[in-house]
């Protein structure tokens, strides 16, 4: 076999018939089609050189994808800056020589991988095909490996790592990314996404295992490994158990003649928020049959993410309308995440922002929790999460109930990882949230999760109806008691890094001073500033900040003097620039016009003065 692959490789290397004339490029061509064996991508990589063209060929073969805490996440095609069937196999070679070093019990242990629906037939790439390779390079060092039989939501790799107590998790999904698109998520021991320094270990470990082990091909074989199981069946009882430990009104449930609809934007969804309802004993939600079933396609929406708002929502409000229902729930494709609509008296429909919804949730989660535990010492044992650029809402309701805000660096890794800190210590963590629509009602699944958070939507919305409110009249009852918070969060688009460092720099040396930043923003004070990439904060004594800095992102938060607070920060999994910002009102002031113009102003002067200079480099927010 090892001969017959030997000729193979040099009747692929005899076909590179035209050099680029780039020693570097020629060499990493060289090396791609002695490694490959998938036929389509070396087709591709072959036509390439044949038609001599050397700048595709450099964007497929001029750096590797790199590994982060949030693992891989690209287009599927050829090359080392794509996911295919080569680089995801050297991906899993890399992360297993880390758990390798990292727990001497591995091979009692194991691992679980899990995937979505997406697929790339020009390329031969698929989330199902690259699940299994990445199975077959564990097998192949004699690792246990818990492979879903189906497609399942992300939550489901978190849960079972927590559940079945494996050394680690992959998930093979781009979540909400283009249809083109692939990645790779790992989780660790914890049940939570990994965090610095696993990110650079696993990334080294990467480089050193680039040529493909002799059994990583051989998915086929792997399959049949006794090494091998399926956790399907008991991880979909196990988690429906779990997450039933958040439901505490199952009587108004099941008489409940609330009527909803859910999408799952032809990502994994349907079946598990059906079920997640049943749990429940919940009606079950009108699908949108356009979309209920899972296609890599994505063909009725322009953008596969229900972040974006109504666009994505259409055929949902559509439906609504039909079947007379007043609210709207949409996951993402790999069902990790939730939006939320409501018609309103108007006819017309409100999309909740992520904020909103934390506000929502969070009052909920409390609200449930309460009315369990009536012996309000315990309280003081509670703890709610949100990252750095989210509302501060749950911190103005800690503050009055006395249980314990946190905030952490923006991403779940980070929150789940405190999550689990604090439950190890002998904490209740009831929620956590991150304004890109993530929510962590269950603690059994130390990530955000979308098909939880559907079902405990769906019975905040059946007690509501019983004493008449609307989710947009229990918001603003949120907001008289505890604060109005007012958000306004977008991004501009920028595919050039220089410029989007000339931006962060610039506002470093502000007016051309060194290590100066901005004192004003149009008619607004700042009054202080924090720096997560340089660890400046100059609202601490020593200046240095108390969350964890990284110099491989840029992230710079600005307090006003009149309560206002805005971030701007550089995305991980795409080329934006994003800003969040938010107005706080001490509770009692409900003058929400005035609120809302003066964060309109303040995001006005926030783009005048600070993206100005490279506004003609910018592409704003795609609608």
């Amino acid at each position: 076999r090892l001969k017959e692959r030997e000729r193979s490789s040099r009747g692929k290397m005899e076909d590179v018939l035209t050099p680029t004339g780039d020693t570097i490029l020629d060499q990493a061509v060289r090396q791609w089609l002695q490694y490959d064996r998938n036929p389509k991508t070396i087709s591709m990589v072959q036509d390439l050189v044949k038609k001599g063209a050397v700048e595709a060929l450099r964007e497929c073969f001029s750096s590797r994808m790199e590994f982060g805490t949030a693992g891989l996440r690209a287009a599927m095609g050829p090359g080392i800056s794509c996911m295919n069937d080569l680089t995801v196999i050297q991906t899993t070679q890399g992360f297993c020589c880390y758990l390798e070093q990292s727990f001497k019990d591995l091979k009692e242990r194991g691992v679980v991988i899990g995937y979505d629906a997406r697929a790339h037939p020009p390329s031969g790439g698929s989330s199902k095909r690259f699940a299994s390779l990445a199975a077959a390079v564990f097998i192949s060092r004699g690792v246990p490996v818990h492979l879903f039989s189906d497609i399942t939501p992300t939550p489901f790799v978190p849960f079972t790592v927590s559940h079945l107590g494996l050394c680690a998790g992959v998930m093979v999904t781009a979540s909400h990314n283009p249809k083109q698109d692939n990645g790779y998520k790992v989780y660790w021991e914890s049940g939570a996404q990994i965090v610095p320094p696993h990110d650079v270990g696993i990334s080294k470990a990467i480089k050193e295992n680039l040529e493909p082990w002799p059994e990583a091909w051989n998915s086929e074989e792997a399959l049949k490994s006794p090494l091998l199981k399926d956790p399907y069946q008991d991880t979909f009882t196990q988690y429906f158990k779990a997450i039933q430990k958040h439901c505490h009104h199952r009587d108004i449930n099941k008489s409940s003649e609330v009527k909803i609809v859910h999408t799952s934007v032809h990502g994994v969804g349907h079946a598990f928020v059906q079920s997640a309802f049943k749990a429940f004993d919940l009606p079950p939600p009108y699908a949108v049959d356009q979309q209920k079933d899972p296609d890599p396609e994505f063909p009725t929406v322009k953008y596969p993410n229900p972040e974006e708002g109504k666009g994505v929502l259409t055929l949902s409000f559509a439906l609504a309308v039909t079947e007379g229902a007043s609210v709207v729930l949409a996951n993402d494709p790999d069902a990790d995440r939730l939006a939320i609509a409501e018609r309103q008296d108007s006819g017309q429909w409100r999309v909740f922002s992520g904020n909103e919804l934390g506000a929502l949730l969070g009052w909920w989660m409390f609200h449930c929790w309460k009315e369990q535990n009536p012996d309000a010492a315990v309280v003081k044992n509670i703890y709610m999460l949100s990252s750095t650029v989210s509302s501060k809402i749950l911190r103005a309701i800690a503050l009055k109930e006395g249980f314990h805000f946190e905030e952490t660096l923006t991403g779940f890794k980070w929150m789940g990882n405190r999550a689990k800190d604090l439950l190890d210590q002998g904490k209740t963590v009831l929620f956590a949230f991150e304004e890109a629509i993530g929510y962590m009602c269950c603690n059994s699944v130390l990530d955000k999760d979308g098909v939880s958070a559907a079902a405990i939507a769906g019975e905040m919305v059946a007690y509501l109806a019983t004493k008449t409110k609307s989710l947009s009249q229990q918001l603003t009852a949120i907001f008289e008691e505890y604060g109005y918070h007012i958000s306004k969060n977008s991004y501009f688009i920028c595919h050039d890094q220089d410029v989007i460092c000339s931006l962060f720099e610039r506002l470093r040396n502000f007016g051309g001073k060194t290590e100066s930043y901005p004192t004003k923003c149009g008619r607004f004070s700042i009054s202080a500033v924090r720096d997560l990439t340089t660890g400046y904060d100059s609202s601490q004594p020593d200046k240095k900040a108390v969350l964890p800095t990284s110099n491989s992102s840029q992230m710079i938060t600005f307090s006003f003097s009149n309560g206002g607070v805005a971030t701007m920060r550089t995305s991980g999994t795409e080329p934006k620039i994003k800003y969040y910002t938010e107005l706080c009102a001490a509770p009692g002031n409900s003058d929400v016009t005035h609120l809302k113009k003066e964060l309109d102003d303040l995001v006005d002067a926030i783009i005048d003065d600070f993206f100005e200079p490279i506004k003609n480099k910018l592409q704003p927010k795609q609608e």
